[in-house]
């Protein structure tokens, strides 16, 4: 399977289970997720989400925000409904677990390429916005040292871009 195989499984699979709350956050439910890797044992899954909190803590991260413990009610065989243990997931918390699962199982190998595959595709994205803001600085100093003025100096139009495009086809 080639990374741009694994990117677009995992991404699917990972963006299909992403749920959204009224104030447009993002978020997962480890339920949902422990299926989506292929973990058939809550009990398992949740040692996996354990050591993935470790992790969140070691990096001096605050818990609460990745990993909120609530319950979900299910519906069992006879009809009657009773409460499990879930949790809600910010996106670094599914990273995590992905990080601390079990590698053997190809799901979770595919899945830490995955999250390789984004971590790195953000760097270059930073690294050219990096770059851009050098630039922008290169033109800040030139403009500064032939003596001109800053665009944020430079007076501000009355009418706005629409307004002035009537005008002028009133004019023509």
């Amino acid at each position: 399977m080639t990374n741009t195989d694994i990117e677009k499984q995992h991404h699917q699979t990972f963006e299909k289970i992403k749920q959204t709350n009224s104030d447009g956050h993002e978020w997962w439910s480890a339920r949902d997720l422990q299926l989506g890797l292929e973990y058939g044992s809550w009990n398992k899954f949740k040692s996996v989400i354990a050591k993935a909190i470790t992790a969140c803590n070691k990096a001096k991260q605050p818990k609460e925000n990745h990993f909120s413990q609530v319950g979900k009610m299910v519906q069992l065989g006879s009809g009657a409904t009773r409460e499990i243990e879930d949790f809600y997931l910010s996106r670094y918390a599914c990273y995590l677990i992905v990080q601390n699962g079990d590698p053997s199982k190809p799901v979770i190998a595919n899945g830490q390429t995955y999250f390789a595959i984004q971590t790195r595709r953000q760097e270059l994205a930073d690294d050219d916005a990096f770059q851009q803001l050098k630039e922008d600085k290169k033109v800040r100093q030139t403009i500064k040292e032939i003596g001109g003025r800053m665009p944020e100096d430079l007076p501000t139009p009355s009418d706005g871009i629409k307004q002035i495009a009537r005008k002028q086809n009133k004019l023509t």
